[in-house]
């Protein structure tokens, strides 16, 4: 598989996929977690707000970037949007490639890129 799956939405975090087609050496899976505190305050959760079409297609555009700049490989992209409880995970990124560091290291700049060009925001709710 070296398609991309991307998905937004207020539904929670699917189950980490199995990507390995037999092709891959190495999967790795991130949950990104809401954590309880947001500048050493207590929180309940986050909510996250998107443009849906335009964040969806910067994270296409990213997953087409990530390809053209390392290669085939395959990504599973799941961000939620809408209040997402602390503990809960609100991003999911698994991405597979033929050695561990390669798909680590893929998996780290899939949510660098995402955080930072992807037109999602975050307003932590304060407990």
């Amino acid at each position: 598989m070296t398609a991309s799956t991307i998905t937004l939405s207020d539904a929670p975090v699917p189950d980490p996929p199995a990507l390995d087609s037999g092709e891959w050496g190495a999967d790795v899976v991130f949950l990104g977690r809401v954590r309880g505190t947001e500048d050493g305050r207590a929180i309940t959760g986050i909510e996250y707000t998107a443009y849906p079409e335009m964040a969806l297609r910067v994270m296409e555009e990213i997953a087409a970037a990530m390809r053209a700049e390392h290669g085939p490989h395959p990504v599973r992209i799941h961000h939620r949007t809408g209040f997402v409880p602390a503990g809960e995970p609100s991003i999911l990124i698994a991405t597979g490639a033929r050695h561990s560091a390669a798909a680590m290291s893929l998996c780290s700049e899939y949510l660098r890129r995402i955080k930072t060009l992807a037109p999602i925001w975050k307003r932590p709710v304060f407990a």
